[in-house]
């Protein structure tokens, strides 16, 4: 295994015994764990497949050190069927997806978890959302994060020039994550790969080659480690909110 590989599951994996996670139930009335969900799709000729896995695995250990919650692996391979115009992109169908997280979270409330927060990495999967609301509707304890205000807010705490809507796709956010986490990973070329394609109305009829031929769509070139690490800081701290939803503060 070469060093990058070694690097690379050490960030994706827990490195957790059972009797970590003993310890750290004992005492606390309400459990939470914390599921990282990425995809493995393209993300321009900088970035690496695993791109939205390891942006939601940095979110996921940023909250893991922040608050005791319970730390899963990642779900790695997703619904990117709109990046299926480049070779390296693999998905699942979003019913599988979902039962995937069903099984999941029905396995935690066999073991005592009984609340459990999806991490997101990746925005093509929407049926997580829906996932959500049916299962809060049958009265299980469940949320989906960051949201929307939340990475928001983290963009104008770390300064990030790019609107969210501009900032699609392997941009400003997803680059400086990277460029804080994993430098090693990202290749030479994002400096001069900006690509701006703020109309996208036919994006879920056509997928993304429709608006891009480099896969990119914002501008990487403005991202930064420092930018990457206070994205970060600002999602732990938003993450309070999510606990408190869930009765878990």
């Amino acid at each position: 295994m070469s060093g990058s590989e070694i690097r690379s599951a050490h960030g994706l994996v827990p490195a957790d015994t059972t009797e970590d996670v003993r310890a750290r139930g004992a005492g606390v009335s309400r459990q939470v764990a914390v599921l990282p969900v990425g995809s493995f799709e393209q993300h321009g000729p900088f970035l690496p497949l695993a791109t939205d896995t390891l942006v939601a695995c940095a979110v996921a250990r940023e909250i893991a050190a922040a608050y005791p919650v319970h730390l899963l692996p990642p779900v790695t391979i997703s619904c990117s069927h709109e990046h299926a115009a480049w070779p390296g992109t693999v998905s699942i169908s979003s019913v599988t997806l979902h039962a995937v997280i069903r099984d999941i979270a029905e396995s935690l409330r066999r073991s005592g978890v009984e609340a459990l927060v999806v991490v997101n990495g990746h925005g093509g999967n929407y049926v997580l959302g829906n996932l959500v609301q049916e299962s809060s509707a049958r009265g299980e304890r469940i949320a989906l994060f960051p949201a929307t205000e939340d990475w928001e807010t983290a963009r104008e705490r770390a300064r990030v020039d790019t609107s969210l809507l501009t900032d699609m796709h392997a941009g400003e956010i997803e680059t400086s994550i990277l460029l804080h986490t994993h430098p090693e990973m990202l290749r030479p070329g994002y400096e001069t790969s900006d690509f701006v394609a703020d109309d996208r109305r036919h994006l879920l009829s056509l997928g993304m080659s429709a608006y891009t031929d480099s896969g990119v769509i914002g501008r990487p070139s403005l991202g930064s480690a420092e930018k990457g690490k206070e994205l970060l800081a600002s999602l732990s701290d938003s993450f309070a909110a999510c606990l408190s939803v869930l009765g878990a503060e």
